[in-house]
């Protein structure tokens, strides 16, 4: 499965006709966000970081690097889930939904990347 494309996506952000399969991987449901206006295909909380995890970063920069790390761990115990991802990417475009407000340091971005180099492995 070279070059799939795996997009990641703010939640709040107006759905796109090319997003193909649009998957939530928050743990938490997003605030103010109806399941409607979502327009999800599937929701997968628990491919998200562990609520600890989540709370030791509380988005601060300086620990991204770290995040990333222990994330790719709790992500590694997680191989179900990633490969429900894979095989939606697979298919065709695939959306990774998240809600944080910074679009570079978020779990959407480390799941993508981690797809990326599982699909460049094959």
């Amino acid at each position: 499965m070279a070059n799939a494309d795996i997009r990641v996506k703010r939640i709040y952000d107006p759905v796109g006709g090319n997003d193909g399969k649009r998957i939530l991987i928050d743990r938490l449901w997003p605030r103010g966000m109806s399941k409607t206006r979502a327009a999800l295909d599937a929701w997968l909380p628990d491919i998200g970081p562990s609520h600890e995890l989540r709370k030791w970063y509380a988005h601060r920069p300086e620990r991204w690097s770290e995040f990333c790390e222990r994330y790719r761990e709790e992500l590694a115990r997680r191989t179900e889930l990633l490969q429900e991802l894979m095989e939606a990417a697979e298919e065709g475009p695939l959306t990774l939904l998240f809600s944080a407000t910074n679009r570079d340091r978020n779990q959407a971005v480390v799941v993508r990347q981690l797809l990326q180099e599982k699909s460049d492995s094959r």
